[in-house]
């Protein structure tokens, strides 16, 4: 084989590596897109809810309008939130409001006995499951793609086409310590 030929073949490898690697990253990029699409799924869904638990419990506990407040600020923020970093804190702040307000059943046993109360609620906690597994998919997708994206070579062709890393979807201080300490059962 001559030296042109060599040459030859090791552009043509080059450009191969090239292309199945940035079609790799793509891929990894579109995941990541996806992923975060079943998560805002799943948060409009919680949104679309939210005005009629308000509503509920406007009937029974009208005089708590503080709380009833907050859940329907933390919504709009959540709902205007641009990016996942904002849109994570938004989240966070809504998870906490809505604790609040489920907090408020306690002290109304009308309202917790409420039939359209006890389905809202059981729909906002069924759909938290689903963000939360909505978040973990997502998460995992980011670090798959981050992960690939920085490795040597492929940080090369990240550099070159323009990849950017995925921020991911994370819990607030408050839901951190909350799983952290969670109850431990003894026998």
């Amino acid at each position: 084989m001559s030296l042109t030929g060599i040459i030859i073949a090791v552009i043509v490898l080059t450009v191969i590596w090239f292309v199945s690697t940035y079609n790799s990253l793509v891929k990894k990029r579109i995941s990541c897109g996806n992923a975060w699409s079943q998560i805002d799924v799943q948060l409009k869904r919680r949104h679309d809810l939210i005005p009629n638990l308000v509503e509920t419990v406007k009937g029974y506990a009208s005089h708590e309008k503080d709380t009833l407040e907050a859940v329907i600020n933390a919504r709009n923020s959540a709902m205007s939130a641009g990016n996942v970093k904002d849109q994570a804190t938004a989240e966070n702040s809504l998870t906490g409001a809505l604790r609040q307000l489920f907090a408020l059943s306690e002290s109304y046993p009308e309202l917790k006995a409420n039939e359209n109360f006890a389905q809202l609620q059981e729909e906002i906690t069924s759909t938290e499951n689903r963000i939360s597994f909505a978040r973990q998919h997502y998460n995992d997708a980011a670090a798959d793609y981050n992960t690939a994206m920085t490795q040597v070579p492929n940080n090369f062709v990240a550099g070159i086409g323009g990849f950017e890393s995925k921020q991911f979807f994370a819990m607030d201080a408050n839901e951190a310590k909350v799983a952290k300490d969670a109850p431990k059962v003894r026998f």
